[in-house]
């Protein structure tokens, strides 16, 4: 990377020392020295810009343009012919149709490039089929950028590849942030505080893309259709988006059913303390809630509403939104060990 830097800066010192002798135009040394400086900076500006499209992009956009250019060249001679004795304007209309040619050939083009088949050119462009196939992309929805722990997850390396953000997701948090409600301004703005906190890792990929759709209103549509086109994965909490995704035959890693995963395996017949935390709603039921948010529903402990005590469990049942635990507890079991440590 260090050499890459060096040779741009030669290139920019070189360009400006050329202008500065050369004077184009008749400037003054000096500003001609700035004109070639500023000529030198857009040119690796549009390096780097490069540096990020896809070889595919690449090929569609020279192939446009090449044409584009040979069919302006056509339509100037049929001009020339035409009208002769038109010194005026016969040139412009020719370096306007040149222009219009090459802009509408160059976007088209490039726009159209993801569907050339690099595979069947016998191998020439391997190197750029592998790496796209290699390459795992995942696209952040906006219900995850604003919940956050995408960030925790994806610093402990344990999801890698390139974070896609769309520029209707950017808009959408820049709505919520911009919300009148303090609530959802407030989200909005933790949204967009963790898509920095995500863009600053340096361990991490992160590809803004503007393909939009603009025949779809909806933003979760959008996000499928912009995860068919790229053939990736779609990461999200909303279980709404989770089931349209499976419909549409789009993979999916939702991260609710990873933190429901990864708590703690309970089986029946354990031993386990909790404290109670409040009633319940059947009778004589107590509530008690584990370190990562598991509700606990224990049978007979009522009456021990802001207590810690240990009970059985007799089932685990596992619904969309988590874990439930079910106990018992055995007030006589209690008693007795009350009894017991009295005597001690």
């Amino acid at each position: 990377m260090t050499d890459l830097l060096i040779v741009r800066l030669v290139f920019v010192l070189a360009l400006t020392a050329a202008a500065y002798v050369l004077q184009p135009g008749g400037l003054p040394p000096f500003l001609a020295a700035g004109v070639g400086a500023l000529a030198g900076a857009l040119i690796v500006g549009f390096e780097l810009r490069v540096r990020q499209i896809s070889l595919k992009r690449l090929l569609g956009a020279a192939v446009g343009s090449i044409l584009a250019i040979f069919g302006a060249y056509l339509m100037t001679l049929v001009l020339a012919q035409a009208f002769p004795m038109n010194h005026d304007t016969v040139p412009f209309l020719q370096i306007m149709l040149l222009l219009w040619m090459t802009y509408c050939g160059l976007v088209v083009g490039a726009s159209k490039g993801e569907m050339l088949n690099l595979s069947a050119c016998g191998g020439m462009f391997g190197g750029e089929t592998s790496t796209a196939a290699k390459e795992d992309l995942k696209i952040l929805d906006t219900s995850v950028i604003i919940d956050g722990r995408i960030a925790d997850i994806a610093e402990t390396g344990f999801i890698d590849g390139t974070f896609i953000i769309p520029t209707f997701v950017l808009r959408e948090l820049q709505l919520v942030a911009d919300s009148a409600d303090s609530m959802k301004r407030n989200r909005g703005r933790r949204g967009l505080d963790i898509l920095s906190r995500i863009q600053k890792n340096p361990d991490l990929h992160i590809r803004i893309v503007e393909e939009d759709f603009p025949q779809v209103r909806d933003v979760d549509m959008k996000l499928l259709e912009l995860a068919k086109h790229l053939h990736c994965k779609v990461v999200t909490n909303d279980f709404n988006l989770n089931k349209v995704a499976q419909i549409h035959g789009v993979e999916v890693l939702n991260i609710n059913e990873l933190a429901n995963s990864l708590r703690p395996v309970v089986l029946p017949g354990e031993l386990m303390k909790v404290f109670i935390l409040k009633e319940g709603k059947e009778q004589n039921q107590g509530v008690a809630y584990l370190d990562d948010g598991t509700m606990v529903v224990v049978d007979n402990a009522r009456k021990m509403i802001s207590k810690t005590i240990e009970i059985s469990v007799t089932s685990v049942l596992q619904t969309t939104a988590g874990k439930m635990i079910f106990g018992r507890f055995d007030e006589r079991t209690h008693s007795a060990e009350k009894v017991q440590a009295a005597l001690h």
